[in-house]
């Protein structure tokens, strides 16, 4: 059985429990706490050397990183990744999108509120991600006005890739009450049969 190394906390690690649930994959759930050192206990890093987290692992041992990476492989010849040549690109376009121009702001700006509790030493780092986390809300809120999904009106890995750290925005101190589309798209999310939610 596929083993999945995660911290259910992790929008990263919940990018892949969420495609697992909607495509019904069984697996085994091994739980990580990255606070507590877990990725950096020696029987890991054999696995991973980098000590990151998600890792998957197959049934004949072979090891995968990466969140996205991950995503792509668990939905090969799924509905998860469109057909048409031009809307596949675009889905992959969004997300690296979301490692490169997203995650940086969004995620680790929730890691400076809502885990190290707002450091006075990282402030000026915060107020500046805020500034870029919001360009990339922005642009989300603007294709959306014209579609249910980031790929028109498909359900794609790329919705699942911002989802993640997007519907926890607010934990970052991000205010998504400017943002209807966006909102409107998590609920279209949330819709979907086999959701399951970060911490459940």
């Amino acid at each position: 059985m596929l083993t999945v190394y995660g911290d259910i906390k992790s929008g990263n690690c919940y990018k892949v429990k969420l495609v697992l649930s909607l495509l019904g994959i069984p697996h085994h759930w091994h739980d990580m706490d990255i606070l507590q050192g877990d990725t950096q206990d020696d029987w890991y890093l054999q696995k991973h050397p980098f000590g990151k987290i998600p890792l998957i692992e197959t049934a004949n041992g072979q090891i995968l990183s990466e969140s996205n990476a991950i995503m792509g492989y668990l939905a090969e010849n799924s509905a998860l990744i469109p057909n048409d040549p031009f809307d596949k690109a675009k889905m992959y376009q969004w997300m690296f999108f979301e490692q490169y121009s997203h995650e940086p702001y969004i995620a680790v700006a929730r890691f400076i509120q809502y885990y190290l509790g707002m450091p006075e030493d990282r402030l000026d780092e915060y107020k500046a991600i805020h500034k870029k986390g919001y360009k990339a809300l922005d642009l989300m809120e603007l294709t959306l006005k014209n579609s249910a999904f980031l790929v028109g009106e498909q359900f794609t890995l790329a919705d699942i890739a911002l989802f993640a750290y997007t519907h926890v925005a607010h934990q970052g101190g991000f205010d998504l009450k400017n943002y209807p589309s966006i909102k409107q798209w998590l609920t279209n999310v949330e819709q979907q049969s086999g959701f399951v939610g970060m911490i459940a």
